[in-house]
């Protein structure tokens, strides 16, 4: 079914807005999947703050068209049935999500992505965005890495000071 003119210029506007927020912006083929799998991944899509959308490829040309970052970017790749997932908090969270779900509905292949840079990513490099651990993840690992001497420090003291302990209570019960 036809949309209007303004439903289109409503659409673009909404795309354009969702590109030039976004960190990442990956894009993936769905057919095959059902409506209630397409319910069930913007559901997990929405609790890791990724946003999915399901629009003509034609109306995504035309909103990267009027973001300046995506003006020289190639869409050829932009065929099929695509839905797309952008994220404007986490550069990862889009791949992990879609990585997630194709776990479980092998029907989503990844297609490609556009980095907020305006970089095109083709589908390999997707998958290995999607291995990578989360921006809160790598801060804790980081965290623990630069609190792991602090706490070998405090251990070994401690170790001492039992030993002390243990030695003094045993001359005083002697």
């Amino acid at each position: 079914m036809a949309i209007s003119r303004d439903k289109k210029q409503a659409l673009v506007a909404d795309i354009t807005e969702t590109f030039s927020s976004a960190k990442m912006t990956v894009y993936a083929h769905y057919q095959g999947l059902s409506v209630t799998d397409i319910q069930e991944l913007r559901r997990s899509a929405r609790e890791a703050g990724v946003t999915i959308k399901v629009v003509k490829n034609r109306l995504v040309r035309v909103a990267m068209s009027t973001v300046d970052t995506y003006k020289d970017t190639d869409t050829s790749a932009l065929t099929g049935q695509l839905l797309y997932a952008a994220s404007s908090d986490d550069e990862v969270a889009p791949a992990q999500v879609l990585d997630t779900f194709a776990k479980k509905h092998p029907q989503l292949l990844f297609a490609g992505a556009f980095s907020g840079e305006g970089a095109n990513l083709s589908a390999d490099d997707v998958k290995a965005l999607a291995g990578l651990p989360s921006k809160e993840q790598l801060i804790a690992q980081t965290i623990g890495q630069l609190l792991s001497p602090v706490h070998d420090i405090t251990n070994g003291l401690s170790g001492n000071l039992h030993a002390l302990l243990d030695g003094i209570s045993e001359k005083a019960t002697a």
